[in-house]
């Protein structure tokens, strides 16, 4: 159905000349690694024999683990530089990087300092273990914390986390701020590397309390202060195709955001059993000072329960994230690729992006297409095309190769390409407009599947 949206010409953002900060965040957060293995190799004189080989690996591991725990918790405290500036999912993809280096680190962190002490004592390996976690100073706290990572660690595998529900897998990984708790005091009790070194013990402090400042202004008081400050109901729930449904959210001087088209919020709707859980959802139409509205596509319990919301209801959000915005074009031509309810935050950038635009939509059916009439008036309105690639009527599926690309967009290597849709998909549009001959900065993707 047509909204309100499309009454009023949206503003539009200009391009972002500044460069992107994920090289240089790269380059500072490897540069801390090595001053931690800096650390250890000042602190050591001569290893000697198979024990002492062992318990310096267990060592450098340790050091390292406690690093990348830090990391861990800084690359998720959604700190609006990287969440805008490099995207959300990219800095998850990092995320979940760094959290296998930090359990594979924890493990031969265990296994090598037991392993070297047992050798060192002459003692069984279990009863080298006993004394450790019972004798030594925080190992109860820490054995606590590591049992707690492991389990973090195990959830995030991807065959687990496809048995388990998305609200079972969160709440799990909010456990790893206990976990980090817990653990800090072994570090330095035990550390022989940060027990009884002033400086390192104070750059170690610096480390854990910076990250814990970062989580506790953009993950708690950031938003407090935003839904304080703009009070967001739902406006109304909108019926877009089969299993689509447009939530309108009314808000105060919601033009103080600072969102953009294509990027999106975590939303907590305070009503029909909905209120545990936070969901990324993009917007779907630009912002205005008073209003916003997502679509949702029903594929889970969170999804669906959106559908049955009332006009009302309150809601709790946080945001705008991500980098999928028109700061990201670099050439005068467009093409936004979308799949299914990927269009939402094309949608959007199709009203807003400067230029000639041109937006493919692929779908299974006509039926499927959401958001399709207010698609057309766009196009339009501003002289933009819109093509679609539907399923034939044997449910063949069209051909998205490189030269049906070129096919329906000629000069397709002259444009910008943002892509939006299942992790599938955009791989094989990725591979496809590469083979095109558009350049890899100019291929903008942005995705939830974290």
């Amino acid at each position: 159905m047509t909204t309100v949206y499309e009454r009023r010409p949206a503003p539009v953002a200009p391009p972002d000349p500044r460069r992107s900060p994920a090289a240089p965040l790269l380059v500072l957060l490897w540069a801390g690694a090595a001053a931690v293995l800096a650390l250890w190799w000042s602190d050591t004189g001569t290893v000697v024999g198979t024990a002492g080989w062992l318990t310096g690996a267990g060592r450098i591991a340790g050091l390292l683990c406690g690093y990348a725990c830090a990391v861990l918790v800084g690359l998720m405290a959604r700190v609006p530089l990287l969440e805008r500036r490099i995207g959300s999912d990219r800095v998850a993809r990092w995320h979940a990087m760094a959290g296998r280096y930090t359990v594979c680190l924890l493990l031969a962190h265990i296994v090598l300092i037991l392993t070297g002490y047992a050798a060192q004592d002459r003692r069984s390996l279990v009863h080298e273990t006993l004394t450790v976690v019972l004798d030594y100073p925080e190992m109860l706290k820490a054995t606590a914390g590591t049992v707690i990572l492991l389990a973090v660690g195990v959830t995030s595998v991807r065959a687990v986390r496809r048995r388990t529900g998305y609200e079972f897998w969160y709440y799990v990984h909010l456990l790893t701020y206990a976990a980090l708790f817990l653990t800090f005091g072994h570090q330095l009790a035990s550390g022989d590397d940060l027990s009884g070194h002033p400086v390192a013990t104070a750059a170690w402090y610096a480390l854990y309390l910076g990250v814990a400042a970062l989580v506790v202004w953009f993950r708690m008081l950031a938003p407090v202060r935003l839904n304080l400050r703009h009070r967001l109901r739902v406006e109304s729930v909108h019926r877009e195709a089969p299993g689509v449904y447009s939530v309108v959210v009314r808000g105060r001087r919601l033009d103080e955001l600072g969102a953009e088209a294509g990027q999106f919020f975590r939303w907590r709707f305070l009503g029909q059993g909905l209120g545990w859980t936070s969901t990324p959802y993009s917007l779907s139409a630009p912002p205005r000072p008073d209003l916003m509205r997502i679509t949702v596509k029903a594929l889970g319990g969170h999804s669906a329960g959106v559908a049955l919301l009332r006009p009302g209801t309150r809601v709790w959000a946080e945001g705008p994230y991500g980098a999928l915005t028109a700061g990201r074009r670099t050439a005068h031509k467009s093409l936004l690729i979308a799949a299914g309810v990927g269009v939402t935050p094309l949608r959007a950038l199709f009203e807003t992006l400067p230029g000639e635009v041109t937006l493919l939509y692929r779908a299974r059916s006509s039926v499927d297409l959401a958001l399709g009439g207010e698609l057309e008036a766009i196009a339009r309105r501003r002289g933009a095309k819109v093509l679609y690639a539907l399923n034939g009527p044997q449910g063949q599926r069209p051909s998205m190769s490189a030269e049906s690309l070129r096919g329906a967009v000629p000069d397709l290597a002259a444009h910008d390409a943002y892509l939006c849709g299942p992790h599938g998909f955009a791989q094989d549009l990725y591979e496809a407009l590469r083979a095109a001959g558009v350049p890899d900065r100019r291929i903008h993707h942005e995705s939830f599947e974290l």
